[in-house]
């Protein structure tokens, strides 16, 4: 290549990189404050609703859905500003994309339609003890896209909004009281009265036991090799785990201490001798 060539090359781009720069440069400001600024808004925003005591639920969905939005309007800006592509072509573009993005997320979409309708009828709020789509646990916070639980066993599950508009909740929190279902045998030899006197006295002590509702305990069933007792007291949903263990476990050393026992799973054999 000859000397003169490469010159008119290195002239040209040169040129364009001196025309171009100042617009790259303006591009990454963009970027870069937009960013920034976003960042900054969401957190006024979030301070400003804590302020207002607006719904915890609420909260972090708008600032969410705000995020994105305004996210994407930097970006947006930054691409026009570079001006590698015309305003037109840059409309259409995005609608093409937008078209394009729609079909092949219409599960998210519709997860973003469920979390607009838990949203507006609240089947549920963060802070509540629910069960949906086989997940137990408490509602940590309320996505775009997902809800997040936490589960008794500490465990983080994300379920999509679309599943939880569409199918079953079960919310323990509602009424703010949350029955704990416990049964427990005793033997066919014990004094019933006794052992249900017993067993309201363990939960009449435990502090986490609601007084109303009042705990009950009653004869379930009339099984192979026990008498069990149903032995229900009442709490809020928030202890629910610490009542559940601690009423098994002060119910047993009570009963071992008034001599009544919790007899084993038994079975009659009976053995026939056959004579030749």
């Amino acid at each position: 290549m000859k000397p003169e060539f490469l010159q008119q090359y290195v002239d040209k781009f040169t040129k364009w990189a001196t025309d171009f720069a100042p617009k790259i440069l303006i591009a990454i400001a963009i970027l870069v404050v937009g960013f920034w600024l976003v960042k900054v808004i969401s957190n006024l925003l979030k301070k400003l609703m804590t302020r207002l005591k607006v719904d915890e639920t609420l909260k972090g969905f708008s600032i969410d859905l705000l995020n994105m939005v305004m996210k994407f309007g930097v970006i947006l800006a930054t691409v026009m500003k570079l001006g590698i592509v015309k305003e037109s072509m840059l409309i259409a573009a995005i609608g093409a994309m937008a078209f394009a993005v729609g079909m092949a997320l219409q599960g998210s979409l519709g997860n973003f339609a469920g979390g607009a309708l838990i949203m507006i009828f609240k089947p549920f709020k963060v802070g509540d003890l629910i069960e949906a789509q086989g997940v137990f646990g408490e509602v940590q916070e309320i996505q775009i896209f997902n809800t997040r639980l936490l589960t008794p066993s500490n465990k983080t599950a994300f379920i999509p909004n679309g599943a939880l508009s569409n199918g079953n909740v079960i919310n323990y929190s509602t009424k703010g009281q949350f029955r704990v279902d416990l049964t427990i045998g005793i033997s066919y030899n014990s004094d019933i009265k006794k052992a249900k006197k017993i067993l309201l006295e363990v939960m009449n002590r435990n502090p986490n036991v609601l007084q109303n509702p009042a705990p009950t305990v009653n004869v379930k069933e009339l099984a192979d090799s026990a008498v069990n007792l149903a032995v229900r007291p009442w709490t809020k949903p928030s202890v629910y785990w610490d009542v559940y263990f601690d009423t098994l476990e002060e119910c047993k050393i009570a009963l071992d201490a008034a001599g009544i026992e919790i007899p084993f799973p038994q079975r009659d054999i009976h053995v026939f001798e056959h004579k030749k």
